[in-house]
């Protein structure tokens, strides 16, 4: 088998259609535009969600909540996984390096969950206060990225 030899099964593809070409063509006279009305006509756009006037489902239906556009969307990390880690100092890039988060979004946020035996200076974006006291009872440092 070669890249060169890959062909498209037979039905994959059709030829354009081409409109507007005289009434043998089968698209003739109308361009297969039926008659007459707003989208017959060249350059008609309706609005995204229009329904002919009807109210829209988007204003019909309840809304609910605030969504805040400026809210921190950060990777967590609980002090087990960092724990299990065999460095001393931890911080993001070594998280995604070795995949204990997926993507940095808007930073790093270190929680409590789990024991520390040894001392770590974790680097992170926010630590909550658990994570914090057991970080510094281990005898090991908190350092807050901007």
């Amino acid at each position: 088998m070669n890249l060169s030899d890959i062909r498209k099964p037979l039905g994959a593809t059709h030829p354009r259609k081409r409109v507007g070409r005289g009434m043998g063509s089968g698209h003739g006279k109308t361009s297969t535009r039926g008659h007459k009305g707003q989208r017959s006509r060249s350059g008609h756009r309706l609005l995204r969600g229009f329904e002919g006037g009807q109210m829209p489902i988007h204003r019909r239906l309840p809304k609910r909540g605030f969504r805040n556009p400026f809210r921190k969307h950060y990777a967590t990390v609980n002090l087990d996984r960092l724990a299990a880690l065999e460095v001393e100092a931890i911080t993001p890039a070594l998280l995604l390096e070795r995949k204990v988060i997926r993507h940095v979004l808007d930073g790093v946020k270190v929680l409590g969950s789990g024991e520390l035996k040894r001392p770590l200076r974790v680097s992170a974006h926010g630590f909550s206060r658990g994570a914090r006291e057991k970080i510094e009872q281990a005898g090991g440092s908190v350092e807050l990225l901007a």
